[in-house]
């Protein structure tokens, strides 16, 4: 094991080593082509310290890993790749997430990814499958680390299981959590990845734009954007913002999306929020170097969503 760095934490029980927050690329590229305008983003979070990078197969049809795979030759600066395999509909067998692998690998301009997750489970597959799957991209030098997205607690068990009989770590479950989606707190997801070991990456941690602090019942975004963020439903969430503000303006004025970034850290989570701009990364770094006290973390708790 290589030591860690202050600003780094290990993922899960792999020997890779991620800042506390990564980088949401979902939004990054057009159907299925590279977006080179969004390099400025990419250098911003490296320069903050974010080295995480977080695609898939399916974001933009590969649009994402396209222009990710713009960005990373000749870098020179670590950076810790995690792309996805779809296993639906059509996917029934090993060999799908090999071609799979491989053309992500084509997009991105590598010749192996730092993290490798199955995207969703798919009934119609065995867990175990994916799992000899991954293995097997591993011992061929195609991958670092593996883990899951979307997991339930028997699902996470199932793929740990399966993995350590290749003496191989499941890295994490990549899963929706916010102040305004904890499921994982109750469906014992968030205590089974604790005992094994397993990361929690947590996607969509603003819970859609809900969280920003942005939008209240009178002032709704416009356009196609005001069907998301209903009035009863922006009335909800008032009070847990109020609640946010105050807690931000505790440690020299954080805005609630920093407030909920923090919030996820502080729960041991790893957070991989979106940005397509520069002022994006700006503002979710501004989350790190800090940390909620524990009576204001179970203030927030105790907020009814």
């Amino acid at each position: 094991m290589t030591e860690q760095p202050a600003n780094r934490v290990r993922l899960g029980k792999t020997d890779l080593l991620v800042s506390r927050m990564g980088v949401g690329t979902n939004a990054w590229g057009g159907n299925r082509q590279a977006d080179p305008g969004l390099r400025p983003t990419f250098e911003a979070a490296l320069d903050a310290g974010l080295n995480l990078f977080d695609t898939a197969e399916i974001y933009n049809f590969g649009g994402s890993e396209k222009t990710l795979g713009q960005f990373l030759p000749g870098v020179g600066r670590p950076v810790v790749v995690t792309t996805k395999f779809l296993p639906l509909p059509w996917r029934l067998g090993k060999a799908s997430l090999g071609r799979a692998l491989r053309a992500s690998l084509a997009r991105l301009n590598l010749a192996s990814v730092d993290l490798y997750l199955i995207h969703f489970p798919w009934p119609l597959v065995a867990v175990e499958t994916w799992m000899e799957a991954l293995a097997e991209a591993k011992s061929a030098g195609l991958v670092r680390a593996v883990g899951v997205s979307n997991y339930n607690v028997e699902q996470l068990r199932r793929a740990q299981a399966a993995l350590a009989k290749h003496g191989i770590p499941l890295a994490c479950n990549q899963v929706e959590y916010s102040l305004l989606k904890r499921d994982i707190e109750h469906n014992g997801v968030l205590a089974a990845c604790r005992e094994l070991g397993v990361t929690v990456v947590a996607y969509r941690p603003f819970a859609g734009g809900f969280l920003s602090g942005k939008y209240t019942p009178e002032n709704p975004p416009r356009g196609l954007r005001r069907r998301m963020y209903r009035v009863k439903e922006l009335a909800k969430v008032q009070p847990l913002i109020a609640r946010m503000r105050q807690a931000g303006e505790a440690h020299g004025g954080k805005s609630p999306s920093q407030v909920a970034l923090n919030w996820l850290i502080c729960k041991g989570a790893l957070p991989i929020p979106g940005a397509t701009k520069v002022k994006h990364i700006q503002e979710n770094v501004g989350a790190l170097g800090w940390s909620l006290t524990e009576e204001e973390v179970r203030s927030l708790d105790q907020i009814p969503i």
